[in-house]
């Protein structure tokens, strides 16, 4: 028996559980943080709520025996990452990091690449004035001492304060449409878009909407995955290299 723990909350990590759903001499337990107030489920067993760290996840590894972790979090969960390598490392457990590939530049793009939200919110009085902010809610207080823009901020769930004095919050969930994206903009009268390098289609129409009204896009890169732990793109990558890993006996 091959025990399986995937850390998910993406659209990867419910594809891996799926594909993994059914094979012979396999299972899967797929963890969400719970931070989303109405995840996705994936197919089959979930645990839901964070392990209290590095040492937390290393003894709930030893605890249910796991023979492998994937780490399918989203690109900008940095903390988990990083708690996955050392509880594994400590466990003796192997790690593979599923990772969708960032947005790349095209054509007609405008876009403002920056090391940080800190950097982004610096460059944005030189940008425009009115924001359309799609970094997540938890990355509000960041821009809040910025009295001069106005805000539009997306999230999935509500924000918690502070929040930047001249914001709307908008609540919606993706995928979204170019067309859905355009209108947004054009109604807001948004002239700057922000975003994190999250990679994958339910969030690109955005860029192409920006591209389309010529507008600067502030792109925030993704951090550095751990030196030294496998990693690859796809779902399919990860269902390969998941056959190389051998179970338990018996």
């Amino acid at each position: 028996m091959l025990n399986i723990l995937v850390l998910g909350g993406t659209d990867e990590a419910r594809r891996l559980a799926a594909g993994l759903a059914g094979r012979a001499g396999t299972h899967v337990v797929s963890s969400l943080a719970g931070r989303v107030r109405d995840p996705r489920l994936p197919v089959g067993e979930v645990r839901e709520g964070g392990f209290g760290g590095p040492a937390g996840l290393e003894a709930w590894i030893r605890e249910h025996r796991v023979d492998v972790v994937v780490d399918a979090t989203h690109p900008f969960a940095a903390r988990m990452t990083a708690s996955a390598a050392e509880a594994t490392g400590r466990a003796g457990v192997p790690l593979l990091i599923l990772r969708r590939p960032g947005w790349q530049e095209g054509p007609g793009d405008d876009w403002r690449w920056t090391p940080s939200l800190e950097a982004a919110a610096g460059l944005l009085p030189g940008l425009g004035e009115r924001v359309f902010l799609t970094t997540g809610r938890r990355s509000l207080p960041v821009f809040a001492g910025l009295d001069g823009l106005w805000f539009l901020a997306r999230s999935v769930d509500p924000p918690e304060p502070p929040l930047p004095r001249h914001a709307e919050v908008l609540l919606s969930r993706g995928p979204f449409t170019v067309e859905g994206e355009l209108a947004l903009m054009r109604d807001h009268r948004i002239d700057v878009v922000v975003t994190k390098d999250s990679g994958g289609r339910m969030t690109t129409a955005k860029l192409f909407a920006a591209r389309e009204l010529g507008l600067p896009v502030v792109v925030v890169r993704r951090p550095a995955t751990p030196a030294g732990v496998p990693a690859v793109e796809t779902v399919e990558a990860a269902l390969a290299w998941l056959e190389s890993v051998p179970g338990r006996a018996g």
